[in-house]
C-alpha cells in the first residue's frame, strides 16, 4: 500500500490497465488473472502450504512421541518430539495468519482491479456499450463477478497447498504402512472422479442464475431511471409485476443452484467420511495383526482425520472454479468487446470545413448553422455522423419473458448471435469511409479521441451525474469559475444556481432527479458550452423549456458562440432567427439554404417551423 497526500492508504492496482486480458476462453482469462497478481498469488500459496503441511506432519510427530513415551519409556525423546510438534504447530499458525492476510489482499486487489478495468473499458466503448452487453451485465461484472474472482483464486492457491500436504501425508503413510498409503493414493482420485457428474448440472444452474440476475439488475435500473415517467403514465403496476415475475424466476434458479451446491457439499462429506472409516478400520486390523504400533495407529487416525480437509478443499475448489468460469464467461462478453474503430489517426485541422456526403450539408467554420427537417431521425443521424457516432443498431432477439425451456435457450442464443452480428457490422462500418470530411479528409482517417475533443455533440439523451452544481457544469474540473458562470448564464440556467442551497456546492441527484426537465436540459447545455469546442453540435437544446426561456437562450447562445462553429438541430424559430445559415433537409438531403428570413416563404420550411411554434 502507499500513502496518499491526505494520509489515507490505498492498494496499488494489481492489474495494470494497459495489460490486455486473455479473452480467448474463460480458463485462459482466469489464468491471465492469476498471473496478473504478480507475487501475491505465489505468496498466498506458499503461506497456505506452510499452514497445511504442519497439519500433515502433526499426526506423524504425535505418533513418534507416543511410541517414544509408551513403548520405550524414553522421556527425553518424548520431550524432544513434543518440542518439535509445538514448533511445527507454531509454523502452521503463522502460515495460517499469512495465508488469510495475503488472501484478503489478493481479494481486494482483484475487486479494485476488475472494477477499474470495467470502468475504463466502458468509457472506451462509450455509446456502443449498450450495443455490446446489457447494462445489468456490466453492473454484475463490476460487482458480483469481481468478488467471485477473488473467491476462485483464493481456492486455487488453497487447493495447491492442499495437494502438497496431501502428497506429504500419503508419503508418510506409505513409509509407515505401504498398503494403507497405497489405498489412499488410489482411492482419493477415484472418489474425486466419481463426484464429477454433479459438477455439470452445478455449472448449468450457476450460469442460468447469473444470467437472470443480471437481467433483474437491468430491469431494476430501468425502473429506477424512469420512475417519474412511470408514475406519470400509470405504468408502475405493470413494471412492478414484471419485476416480481423476474425476481421470482431468479429466486427459483437460486433455490436450484443452492440445491446442487448442497449436493456437492454432501458428496464431499460422504466420500471423505467413507475414506475416514476405511482407514480407521484397516488401521485397527493392522494393529491387531501386529503390523502397526500404538503410536503408528494414532498417527493413522490423525491422517484419516486430516485427509478429510484436503478432500473437502478439492470439492470446494471444484465448486469455486465452476463459479469462476461462469463469471469469466460473462466478463469476457464485456471485456472482449472491441471498440469498432482505430484509436489513432491524423488530428483534426484548425477551423475545419465539415461536409456530410449523405445529406449534402456543409458546415462553414466560425458560423452558426441551423439544420431543419420534418423527420427528427434524419437530423439526429446527421448529428451522430458529425460526431462520428455509430447509428442505432437493430434490436435484440425477442423478449424471453413468456418463453420457457428450449424456446428460451434458443432466444438467448439468438440474442448473443445478434450482438455478435452487430459488433461485426459496427467494425465493418467503422472501417469504411465515414462519409463526413473535414477539409476534404474523411473522418475514418482522423484520430477519434482528438475528433471527440474538437467536435462535441450534445443531445437530449445526455445524462447528469450526482454531485455538486459545479461538477455538473464542469465535471472535468478544468475550467475557471468565471468560465463556468459564463456557460451557466449562456444556458439561462442561473435560476438553478440561485435555487440550490450552497450555490455552486449545492447537491444534484443522479440523472438530475429533483430538477425539472427544462432545468436538466439547460444544465446539459451549460456543460457543453463550458468546453468551448471548435465545433459544437446541439440537438434540440430547448425542447423542454418555455418560450420566454427559449428566447433568452437563443440570444445568449448566439453571443456566446459568436465566431465559433456551431450546428443547431432544431425546429424552433426563436433559435433559427439567430443562426447565420439554415440548411433545410427534405428526405435526408439539403434542398435549400439561407437565413430565416430568406427561407420563410419556403413551403417545407414553413411547415416544419409551424410545428416548432406549436411546441
Amino acid at each position: 500500500m502507499h500513502a496518499t497526500p491526505r494520509g489515507r492508504y490505498d492498494f496499488p492496482p494489481a492489474i495494470p490497465l494497459d495489460a490486455r486480458p486473455d479473452v480467448r476462453s474463460p480458463i485462459r482469462f482466469l489464468f491471465w488473472l492469476i498471473r496478473s497478481y504478480g507475487w501475491v498469488v505465489p505468496a498466498m500459496t506458499l503461506a497456505a502450504s506452510s499452514w497445511l503441511i504442519p497439519a500433515a506432519l502433526t499426526p506423524w510427530l504425535l505418533g513418534r512421541a507416543i511410541d517414544a513415551g509408551v513403548a520405550r519409556g524414553d522421556a527425553t525423546a518424548t520431550l524432544g518430539w513434543l518440542a518439535l510438534l509445538l514448533a511445527v504447530i507454531a509454523v502452521g499458525v503463522t502460515g495460517g495468519i499469512l495465508f488469510h492476510t495475503f488472501a484478503v489482499r489478493m481479494w481486494l486487489l482483484g475487486i479494485y482491479g476488475i472494477q477499474r478495468r470495467v470502468s475504463r473499458h466502458a468509457v472506451h466503448l462509450g455509446h456502443v456499450l449498450n450495443r455490446r452487453v446489457p447494462t445489468g451485465e456490466v453492473l454484475s461484472v463490476s460487482s458480483s463477478d469481481s468478488d467471485q474472482f477473488g473467491a476462485t483464486i483464493e481456492s486455487f492457491g488453497h487447493v495447491i497447498a492442499a495437494a502438497v500436504s496431501f502428497v506429504l501425508a500419503s508419503a508418510l503413510m506409505l513409509s509407515t504402512s505401504p498398503s494403507l498409503g497405497a489405498l489412499v493414493l488410489v482411492a482419493t482420485p477415484v472418489l474425486l472422479l466419481a463426484s464429477t457428474p454433479v459438477l455439470r448440472p452445478l455449472t448449468r444452474a450457476q450460469s442460468a442464475e447469473r444470467t437472470e440476475s443480471s437481467s433483474l439488475t437491468s430491469l431494476a435500473s430501468d425502473i429506477a431511471t424512469g420512475l417519474r415517467i412511470l408514475r406519470g403514465i400509470g405504468g408502475e403496476r405493470t413494471f412492478a409485476r414484471n419485476y416480481e415475475r423476474q425476481s421470482q424466476k431468479v429466486r427459483a434458479l437460486g433455490v436450484r443452484l443452492g440445491t446442487w451446491q448442497a449436493v456437492v457439499e454432501a458428496t464431499s462429506i460422504l466420500l471423505s467420511g467413507l475414506l475416514l472409516v476405511a482407514l480407521v478400520h484397516l488401521g485397527s486390523l493392522s494393529l491387531l495383526d501386529g503390523d502397526l504400533s500404538v503410536g503408528e495407529l494414532i498417527s493413522f487416525f490423525g491422517y484419516a482425520v486430516f485427509l478429510t480437509s484436503p478432500m473437502q478443499t478439492f470439492f470446494d475448489f471444484a465448486q469455486k472454479w465452476v463459479q469462476g468460469l461462469v463469471a469469466a464467461q460473462k466478463t469476457l462478453a464485456f471485456l472482449g468487446s472491441e471498440v469498432p474503430w482505430a484509436p489513432s489517426g491524423a488530428p483534426l485541422g484548425p477551423d475545419p470545413v465539415l461536409h456530410d456526403e449523405v445529406s449534402g450539408v456543409t458546415v462553414q467554420p466560425g458560423r452558426m448553422l441551423g439544420v431543419v427537417s420534418a423527420d427528427p431521425d434524419v437530423t439526429a443521424a446527421l448529428a451522430d455522423r458529425l460526431g462520428r457516432y455509430l447509428p442505432d443498431g437493430a434490436p435484440d432477439a425477442p423478449d424471453e419473458e413468456d418463453l420457457t425451456g428450449r424456446a428460451r435457450r434458443l432466444a438467448r442464443r439468438e440474442r448473443i448471435a445478434a450482438r455478435a452480428r452487430r459488433a461485426a457490422e459496427d467494425a465493418e462500418l467503422a472501417a469504411r469511409p465515414w462519409g463526413v470530411t473535414a477539409d476534404g479528409v474523411d473522418y475514418a482517417s482522423l484520430d477519434v479521441a482528438d475528433l471527440r475533443r474538437r467536435v462535441v455533440v450534445s443531445h437530449t439523451g445526455a445524462s447528469l451525474f450526482s454531485g455538486t452544481l459545479q461538477t455538473a457544469v464542469d465535471p472535468w474540473g478544468t475550467h475557471s469559475r468565471e468560465q463556468a458562470e459564463r456557460a451557466l448564464l449562456a444556458a439561462a440556467a442561473e435560476d438553478i444556481y440561485e435555487s440550490l442551497p450552497g450555490g455552486w456546492q449545492g447537491r444534484i441527484d443522479e440523472k438530475g432527479r429533483g430538477l425539472s426537465g427544462g432545468q436538466r436540459q439547460r444544465l446539459v447545455l451549460a456543460r457543453a458550452l463550458v468546453q468551448d469546442p471548435d465545433v459544437l453540435v446541439l440537438v434540440e437544446p430547448t425542447s423542454a423549456v418555455d418560450a420566454h426561456t427559449e428566447a433568452r437562450i437563443a440570444v445568449r447562445l448566439a453571443g456566446h458562440r459568436r465566431g465559433r462553429t456551431t450546428v443547431v438541430v432544431t425546429a424552433s424559430p426563436l433559435l433559427l432567427r439567430h443562426c447565420d445559415d439554415i440548411s433545410l433537409l427534405v428526405d435526408g438531403r439539403e434542398v435549400a439554404r439561407g437565413t430565416h428570413d430568406e427561407l420563410h416563404d419556403h413551403p417545407d420550411y414553413r411547415r416544419v417551423i409551424t410545428r416548432g411554434m406549436e411546441h
